[in-house]
């Protein structure tokens, strides 16, 4: 489900296309002879991992067969600062036509790639896994998660019906962690395990009596995650999340946790800066 194949991205990008084309590119049509062929430069305006070429390269192969592209990196390399990332050839307005929906979708991905990989650094040597959420923007999960990986982050669940995540609310309307996880036991498959989010000792404590697989310490600082990480000894899966960034990373990768969940690397993450620069074919 998460290959960029063309049967994935095509439905994506062809709607990215439509609304920003409408009826047509007024501008291009009025400057632009369409007999001028033009080669494009992807360049990096800043330091970057890359990610998400094929997406690129999806965008012209729609707009038309006559745009040929070549890419001089592989995806999760490091690009420096001035590097020529790829190139695009073909008639000058079709490039254009397709010029801001390639770099929209190429930034994002360069940019959560870009600080997944940052992230994953910070915590090296602690055995720790990054993760990502379901914190992304609609109708790009896909990609976003793709662009997580490609960065060394590992992916969360997909959607809610890949994984058994029993949060806040579900505890609230089940009446309690006991009934929650009770009912959710009665209802899934013997190879589902159960997950379930905790605040506080008290939760934790109820979690461990009733037994499931994974614990989410949500929002805990790094004192409280290292007291809960005792408390279970490895009865269960640890997983934290809730306020942690580059700055207290380390901190909490430290205190014994097997997995770090970030919903930053999709719902907040910076772009990457890209340019794309046109020169006339000879």
């Amino acid at each position: 489900m998460f290959e960029l194949a063309p049967q994935n991205l095509v439905p994506i990008i062809s709607q990215a296309l439509i609304e920003d084309q409408g009826s047509g590119d007024i501008t291009t049509e009025a400057t632009v002879d369409r007999t001028l062929v033009a080669r494009g430069n992807f360049l990096a305006k800043k330091e970057l991992v890359l990610a998400g070429w094929p997406v690129v390269v999806e965008v012209f192969r729609i707009l038309s067969q006559r745009i040929s592209s070549e890419i001089l990196f592989d995806e999760g390399e490091t690009i420096v600062k001035g590097a020529v990332i790829g190139r695009i050839q073909g008639p000058a307005y079709l490039l254009l036509a397709g010029e801001r929906v390639a770099l929209n979708f190429f930034q994002r991905l360069c940019g959560i790639a870009t600080y997944t990989r940052r992230l994953v650094q910070a915590v090296e040597g602690t055995g720790v896994v990054i993760l990502d959420t379901r914190k992304t923007t609609p109708g790009l999960r896909l990609l976003e998660k793709y662009a997580v990986r490609v960065g060394g982050g590992a992916n969360h669940r997909f959607g809610l019906y890949d994984g058994v995540l029993i949060k806040e609310n579900h505890v609230t309307a089940a009446g309690g962690i006991k009934r929650a996880v009770q009912q959710a036991r009665s209802k899934i498959g013997h190879l589902h395990k159960i997950e379930i989010e905790i605040s506080n000792m008290q939760e934790l404590e109820e979690a461990l009596q009733v037994g499931v697989e994974v614990v989410l310490l949500d929002n805990m600082n790094p004192e409280d995650v290292r007291e809960s990480v005792a408390r279970i000894q490895g009865k269960t899966v640890v997983e934290v999340s809730g306020g942690i960034d580059s700055r207290n990373i380390r901190d909490y990768a430290a205190s014994g946790v097997d997995f770090i969940s970030i919903g930053a690397l999709t719902h907040s993450v910076k772009a990457a800066d890209i340019s794309l620069e046109l020169e006339i074919a000879l």
